[in-house]
């Protein structure tokens, strides 16, 4: 047990660090942007759309650069099985949630049309430089689109709760210390976060792939938890699911590609005959529960949704442990 204490206490510790650090660098990076005049909607949807997706870029790409790229695979598959299932279920199930912002209906196919893109790549069972290049340019593809839609759209529900939720003025000094702050505290805590995950799975001879799909997923998975319990607290459902969304599309495109672009390698057919299928359920649940089908209605996200999104994620929970204690 004493041979554990240090492994968990590092994952505790680098969890904490991780989601405080990511609070301090989109305070820092939004505030620096504003002091630049760019577009608040701009900072809105990319810079804090990005930020809340830190923990799972920088802990994929910390696990990458030691070989570990299954416990990056399992992170992004991992976190966007959580967003939906656990995070969106959990909070549907307190804050039902009314969908009214077209742009949100027209991300889900975007996001569902991305998933089954890199499943297409990763079919040879490896993920190679080449497919984390094209997922990392149909990143930036997306975000110059976003901003772009959100322009367009600006009276849209969404971009106006984005607004509202931009974090607070500070001075361009500040801005810049929390900046940097956050970016090394960020570096830190994913270091100190891969290397206790990587001695437990050692430890219990789990592969790094399942560490990543749960007690990873679930930690970097964190900050959208606060993000959308806090939108949905405020009656901003549309922002609540947006959230979700963007994240889960940063982290096929951002955090899928960092681990191909820094140590390309093969990775266990279960990503593909397990993990990828439950993915890819969820998303077209999420989809069908929140697009409106009858005119004049709006897309509802209730406790019964929420409910079975979150049993859906406790038995896929289940299903890993099962795999886990046959092997």
């Amino acid at each position: 047990m004493i041979t554990l204490l240090l492994p968990t206490l590092a994952i505790i510790v680098g969890f904490a660090l991780l989601i405080w650090s990511a609070d301090k660098f989109v305070l820092g990076a939004s505030n620096t942007a504003r002091s630049f005049s760019i577009s608040p909607l701009i900072v809105g949807v990319v810079i804090v759309g990005l930020g809340t997706s830190a923990p799972e870029m920088l802990v994929s790409a910390m696990a990458a650069a030691e070989g570990n790229t299954g416990l990056s695979i399992g992170n992004a598959i991992g976190s966007n099985i959580t967003n939906i299932g656990l995070m969106l279920g959990v909070t549907a199930i307190f804050y039902p949630l009314h969908i009214h912002s077209k742009l949100v209906k027209r991300e889900m196919p975007l996001l569902l049309g991305v998933i089954m893109l890199s499943f297409f790549l990763l079919w040879d069972q490896k993920l190679a430089f080449f497919d984390g290049l094209i997922l990392l340019a149909l990143m930036f593809a997306m975000v110059s689109y976003s901003v772009w839609e959100a322009k367009s759209h600006s009276d849209d529900i969404l971009s106006q709760e984005i607004l509202d939720e931009l974090p607070e003025e500070v001075s361009k000094g500040e801005a810049l210390k929390w900046l940097v702050v956050g970016i090394v505290l960020l570096i830190a805590a994913s270091r100190i976060l891969v290397w206790g995950a990587v001695d437990i799975a050692l430890y219990f001879g789990v592969s790094d792939l399942i560490i990543g799909l749960t007690i990873i997923a679930i930690g970097t998975s964190l900050p959208e938890l606060a993000a959308t319990l806090a939108a949905a607290r405020k009656q901003e459902f549309d922002l609540a699911v947006g959230n979700i969304i963007g994240s889960n599309i940063f982290n096929i495109l951002g955090v899928m590609a960092l681990p191909g672009l820094i140590h390309p390698d093969s990775f266990d057919i279960e990503v593909l005959i397990r993990d990828y299928p439950v993915m890819i359920g969820l998303t077209v649940a999420l989809m069908i529960f929140s697009i409106t089908w009858r005119k004049g209605k709006t897309g509802r996200l209730g406790r019964i949704e929420g409910g079975l999104l979150l049993a859906a994620y406790i038995a896929y929970m289940v299903w890993l442990f099962i795999d886990m204690t046959a092997k």
